[in-house]
Formats: structure tokens, sequence, C-alpha cells
């Protein structure tokens, strides 16, 4: 764990100073003054430092980490070759449950704290509405070139770096110190949720990052969890893009509301699943062991 934070630390400054730099050069100073005054004036500037920050402070870290501990990245992480029918079903998963999240994330913007801790309620708003003007502002597109950007930006870089470092390096080192996965997935899920600093949006986020936790260590490859990973931000990305080539207002796309029942096939259909997935595994790691089993044989 401290090899992370160091390399984290170390990572953040490295691309930090190259995302700048970009930045100097396609937008100029003034842009760069900007972002040092959190202002969105250049999309495409935060874009870029977005970028670079998930380079530096998630995947080089996840990568560093390897190195030390002297394994190949793909044996490290589980790299295997996704199969056709387990990314089929971490797909028809993330369609599943996303109205048990949407439930969840509904659920816990109505969070109210007491009297005592409204300053720290007052703090938590602010960084939930800084967020959202954030998001917003990156998910202005006017033409499929800004989707394009938007997809590899929000969907595919998050995916990939942040299911490196939270699956891939922090849940495997926790396990490696409780030897629970449970205790594994739900922890890392829980940091996954808190590094996000939009706390009336964590407890959706705990779920998928539960979700995640559990494909990963079920199927024993990084791919599934960053494919599910990857579904679920370009889901957002496809929908404000859509609603703003139709003239709608996107900001407010997850205000979709369904009927209880609803939820609750949601919750039934994500738990069998679910079920369904550690199945299959199980089955798979069987045959690979008997036949492993076999062939030792004279």
């Amino acid at each position: 764990m401290l090899y992370l934070l160091l390399f984290a630390f170390g990572g953040l400054i490295f691309f930090g100073l190259i995302s700048f730099a970009l930045v100097y050069f396609f937008y100029g100073g003034e842009a760069v003054r900007s972002l040092f005054m959190s202002e969105l004036k250049y999309p495409g500037a935060f874009k870029i430092v977005l970028v670079g920050q998930q380079l530096g402070l998630f995947l080089t870290p996840a990568v560093l980490l390897s190195i030390v501990e002297g394994k190949r990245l793909p044996k490290f992480y589980g790299m295997t070759f996704p199969k056709i029918n387990l990314l089929l079903l971490a797909a028809i998963l993330s369609i599943c449950w996303m109205p048990l999240m949407g439930f969840a994330n509904e659920w816990n913007q109505k969070m109210v704290f007491p009297e005592f801790l409204k300053g720290v309620e007052a703090w938590m708003r602010e960084m939930e509405d800084s967020g959202i003007k954030a998001t917003e502002a990156m998910l202005k597109m006017n033409n499929p070139v800004a989707l394009f950007v938007n997809l590899l930006v929000i969907a595919v870089t998050p995916a990939i770096c942040e299911e490196f470092i939270f699956r891939g390096a922090v849940q495997r080192t926790i396990f490696r110190l409780k030897s629970n996965p449970h205790v594994a997935i739900w922890l890392s899920a829980a940091i996954f949720s808190a590094i996000h600093f939009q706390f009336y949006g964590f407890l959706p986020r705990l779920l998928l990052g539960a979700a995640f936790g559990y494909v990963y260590f079920w199927t024993g490859s990084i791919w599934y969890a960053v494919f599910a990973h990857f579904l679920n931000n370009a889901y957002a990305v496809s929908v404000a893009y859509y609603l703003q080539a139709n003239n709608q207002s996107y900001t407010n796309a997850d205000d979709i509301q369904m009927p209880w029942y609803g939820y609750l096939i949601s919750a039934i259909l994500t738990l069998a699943l679910f079920k369904f997935l550690k199945n299959t595994t199980d089955r798979k790691k069987e045959g690979e062991l008997n036949s492993s089993d076999l062939s030792l044989k004279p």
C-alpha cells in the first residue's frame, strides 16, 4: 500500500507536468491559469489534465507495483484474453443493474445530516456541485468527433486506469492482508467511491465498485471489469450526446422515475446473473483443474 501511495504521488507529478505542458502548447497560458483557478473556460484543456491524472494517479502505480513485485503485468493482474460469452454476460449485467444503481443514487441524493454536522454537509454539497459542473462542461457535445473524444476520455481511459488500480492493485493488496475476498472487494470499492469526492453519489459508486470487484474476482481477468466499467461510462456519454442532438436537456438525464417493482426486478436479475457468473466461472476453473490433473498422470 505504501508503494502504491508513493508511486501515485510521483505519477501524479510526472503526468501533471506533461498535461499542463500540453495545455500550454495547445491552448496557451490563459488556459493553464484558468485550470489553477478551477474555472471551466477550456473543457478541452480540462480533459487533457483529466487524462494525465488518470494515467499518473491510477495506472502508473498499478504498473510499477507489478515491477516491484517482480511479476509480469499480464500474470500479475490476470490479463487473459476475454471470452465472448463472459463479455456478453458482463454486458447484460451492466444493463440489469442500471435501475438498481439509479435507485441507490436517488436515495443517496436525499442524504441529510444532523444539525451539528451541517458544516460537513455544506462541504460535501459544494464538492458535489463542483463535480456536477465539471461533468456537465465535459459532456457538451455537438458532433460525432466530440462524442468520440468523450468516449476516450470519460469511458475508455477511466475504465482501464481505475480498474487496474482499484480492482487490480488495491483489491489484491487488501486480499493479501485479510485473506477475505469480500472484505477486499468492499474496502477497495469504498476507496474507489470516496476518492471521487462526490459524496452524494457515494452509494451507487460503492455498489458499482463492488460489482466490478466481484466480476474481477470470479473471472480472474481484469478485462471483464474494464469492459463493465466502460459500458457504464459510455452509456452516460451516449445518452448525453443523444439528448443534445435532439435539443433536449442532458443535465437531468439521471432523473428517470421507475415504479418500485422495476427496481425489484433489477435487483433480482442482477443477483441471479451474478450467481450464474460465479457458477459459470467455477465450472470453468474446475474443468481446467481436472484437465491439469489428467495431464500429470503417467
